[in-house]
């Protein structure tokens, strides 16, 4: 299966991923990622939004993800509010933060680990 993602060039604004085998794509193309888990018609979810394409113009690469697009991602990476922020290093999951709104520079500065 190949992948749209490349290593040689991170992106520079969040990727909206469609479902776990794009996020596990993602995930095992870059060594550091940050992934926000989040619903439609989540308010916070929504504020982040601007908070995320910051970190992701720092040099942070930044996915988003609705799990209810495909739920099996719930369970599998134990989602139980939105937002919640994971961070990946080598393609696994490392750290999380799920107390909702996150201001930029706390986001930038767990993104960079």
């Amino acid at each position: 299966m190949s992948t749209p993602f490349n290593a040689e060039q991170p992106p520079e604004r969040p990727v909206d991923l469609a479902d776990g085998d794009e996020l596990t794509a993602f995930v095992e193309t870059y060594d550091d990622v940050l992934v926000e888990f989040y619903t439609d018609g989540c308010g916070v979810c929504a504020s982040m939004e601007p908070v995320l394409s910051g970190v992701a113009r720092s040099g942070a690469v930044v996915g988003t993800i609705n799990p209810r697009d495909d739920p099996p991602l719930v369970d599998e990476y134990r989602i139980a509010s939105v937002p919640t922020f994971v961070r990946f290093r080598d393609g696994e999951p490392v750290d999380r933060i799920s107390e909702g709104f996150v201001p930029g520079e706390q986001l930038q500065a767990f993104a960079q680990g």
